[in-house]
């Protein structure tokens, strides 16, 4: 959640790594995912490209393997390049559950999806490795910088891609599991401010947004929950996002072992945020902030030290960002620009190619736990969300100066608003068409899936993780499925 990065949201967690970055370099205030879920969200980072245009629909459909990335064009241009951990841009590593659930979100049934969400203590007070996996990749990214990277001739590009802070599978949830369970050990537990916790305010389950409602419910989030339960789901979100930094700051402590942290870029971002239960909702999959806001921080040469951008900015100005820096041209199909001029100690007022920044970011999501496509504009104090094909499911206009927990929709309130900022997202997008096409997209792939699975297909679906609701009725579900078809 990207809000961690700066007041009031970094008074939750001890963050040293971060803080470190910040006095040292420069945060971004706004900026945010392109598409609220990994491959996506990836594929619209690794190509400079926003989610419609890749066409990556959902977590199993990303970039073409064959597609150019920033990291392919700066090895082309003598780059020694180097990659670790989690990438997750051509398809995602994602079960027949999710891709089913992605693919039947316009089917007019509800059936809980995720495990229920909840904490787990393991370890002890001195335990500060918990995911193995993560720390196993920093330590080889580590090693490449101390062993190799200190003896290149050429310049470097070193990506580590981290699994933290995404929730651990949850056994207990079924087929494939979920990923449900936040899991720290006491030693990062201790670095989180309990007192400074907020406890999300809830709409009533009859006053949502249905499409709201419909994510929570899949996500298995609308039975009770006490404040205690609340509070420990977002501290052991803040918990993991502690251990999270401490390997961010393995990286920066390599690179000044070896004396190059004073000629290194670094950027430090995510895929997405967490909701943590906001909005009744935890994992991402939505345009509230907690979900789309993600955190951007560069520090490095000539990248103004402490300074804090306002600008809204989004993952597909990596791409122009990354070939600004190694002075590679950038093409001119890309959907973002080139951060290089708001990080510039000398304020650099020669516009790029592609010509000014605009004053908007576009994030859309067309996957699983959300029954709608959805898009979503923000410019200045507006967030302005609207779905499908912008008239059958009602849109939502957010204030966020005066209302940044999103708690009411003001819509109806400013209708002249909605209409211009309607207006400059069809200009960006033409997003009926586009949610049309991805409706197409999901008929066919459950049709194929559904015919390669021949008489299993009544068993197979069935036994999805959606089985606990599933099972009770399944000739109704199954019937539902037919009428869609």
């Amino acid at each position: 959640d990207g809000r961690l990065t700066f007041f009031p949201g970094n008074q939750t967690v001890d963050l040293p790594s971060i803080n470190f970055m910040k006095r040292h370099g420069t945060v971004f205030l706004n900026a945010y995912t392109n598409s609220p879920i990994c491959c996506p969200s990836r594929a619209a980072m690794w190509s400079g490209l926003f989610t419609h245009l890749t066409e990556s629909w959902n977590n199993f459909k990303g970039l073409d393997p064959d597609y150019v990335t920033w990291m392919d064009l700066m090895e082309k241009h003598g780059y020694r390049a180097q990659k670790f951990g989690k990438l997750d841009f051509t398809s995602g590593h994602h079960s027949v559950s999710n891709r089913v659930e992605a693919w039947t979100r316009d089917v007019d049934f509800l059936l809980r999806q995720e495990g229920r969400p909840m904490v787990k203590l393991t370890g002890h007070r001195k335990q500060f490795r918990v995911m193995e996996t993560d720390w196993q990749n920093t330590d080889k990214a580590v090693n490449w910088i101390k062993e190799e990277a200190v003896n290149f001739i050429q310049p470097f590009i070193l990506y580590l891609g981290l699994n933290l802070p995404h929730p651990y599978p949850s056994p207990y949830a079924g087929e494939n599991f979920g990923s449900s369970t936040f899991l720290t050990s006491p030693y990062w537990l201790e670095k989180v401010n309990y007192e400074a916790i907020k406890i999300p305010k809830w709409s009533s389950l009859s006053e949502m947004h249905p499409v709201d409602y419909y994510s929570s419910y899949t996500k298995n989030c609308t039975g009770e929950f006490t404040k205690e339960e609340v509070k420990n789901i977002r501290a052991f979100y803040y918990a993991m996002c502690a251990e999270t930094d401490a390997m961010l700051g393995e990286i920066i402590s390599a690179l000044q072992d070896t004396g190059l942290l004073g000629k290194t870029i670094i950027i430090f971002t995510a895929d997405h945020g967490e909701l943590a239960m906001e909005h009744r909702q935890f994992y991402k999959m939505s345009m509230y902030e907690g979900s789309s806001h993600v955190p951007l921080l560069v520090m490095g040469p000539g990248v103004r030290e402490q300074q804090q951008i306002p600008n809204v900015v989004s993952l597909v100005d990596v791409y122009p960002t990354m070939l600004d820096i190694a002075r590679i041209p950038v093409p001119q199909n890309l959907s973002g620009y080139s951060l290089m001029p708001l990080l510039h100690e000398k304020a650099d007022n020669k516009a790029s190619p592609q010509g000014p920044r605009p004053s908007w970011v576009l994030s859309e999501f067309h996957g699983c736990n959300v029954n709608s496509s959805v898009y979503m504009l923000r410019t200045g104090k507006w967030k302005y969300i609207t779905y499908s094909d912008g008239s059958s499911v009602p849109p939502q206009l957010f204030d966020l100066t005066a209302d940044p927990d999103e708690l009411t929709n003001v819509a109806i309130k400013f209708p002249v608003t909605v209409h211009s900022l309607d207006k400059i997202l069809r200009s960006i997008v033409n997003y009926p068409k586009v949610s049309s096409s991805v409706q197409e997209y999901n008929k066919q792939q459950f049709f194929s899936w559904k015919q390669s699975l021949g008489h299993n297909y009544s068993s197979v679906i069935a036994n999805l993780r959606w089985h606990q609701d599933w099972l009770k009725d399944q000739k109704k579900y199954e019937n539902a499925i037919d009428r869609w078809l």
